[in-house]
């Protein structure tokens, strides 16, 4: 670029004086895209932080202002310093809550960050019957896939 500005009056006005002027990152689609990338990075770091670690999941599913249905997914674990820590790991916005729809979206959202069903041992959410349920709930598909996956009521709620 600096060859061709001192060869072309054209390009040295267009690329190093009023680029500079008009780039501002305020395009709505540049602001998504950086929030995405700082988005995956964090994500990344809490993976890698998680390990091998065993792990438990509090889950909460609720519709939005725009009447959308979404699940929001925290991990809890215990770092390397013996720390409990509690991160955010995802929002998923949902086409319906129905327990299969949820446990699908949960496997996926396994799937993507590499974690396994195995090392789930606890589970947690409020106290809505499709996530509860005895026997058809989130809770029970879960516990069928791993027993250890132990299931405590969300206080919170």
């Amino acid at each position: 670029m600096h060859f061709f500005s001192r060869n072309n009056k054209a390009i040295k006005r267009v690329t190093f004086s009023e680029a500079p002027r008009h780039n501002k990152l305020t395009s709505p689609d540049i602001q998504k895209g950086i929030t995405q990338a700082a988005a995956e990075e964090i994500t990344n770091v809490i993976i890698k932080d998680l390990g091998d670690s065993l792990f438990s999941i509090l889950v909460d599913e609720s519709r939005d202002i725009s009447i959308k249905e979404q699940m929001i997914v925290v991990l809890r674990y215990v770092d390397n310093n013996g720390h409990i820590i509690e991160r955010f790991l995802s929002i998923q916005h949902m086409s319906d809550i129905t327990v299969s729809s949820l446990k699908v979206a949960i496997e996926a959202l396994f799937s993507k960050h590499g974690l396994s069903i195995s090392r789930l041992h606890g589970q947690g959410y409020d106290g809505a019957s499709n996530i509860q349920g005895e026997f058809n709930g989130l809770k029970a598909l879960i516990l069928n896939n791993n027993p250890s996956a132990y299931y405590v009521h969300c206080f919170a709620h």
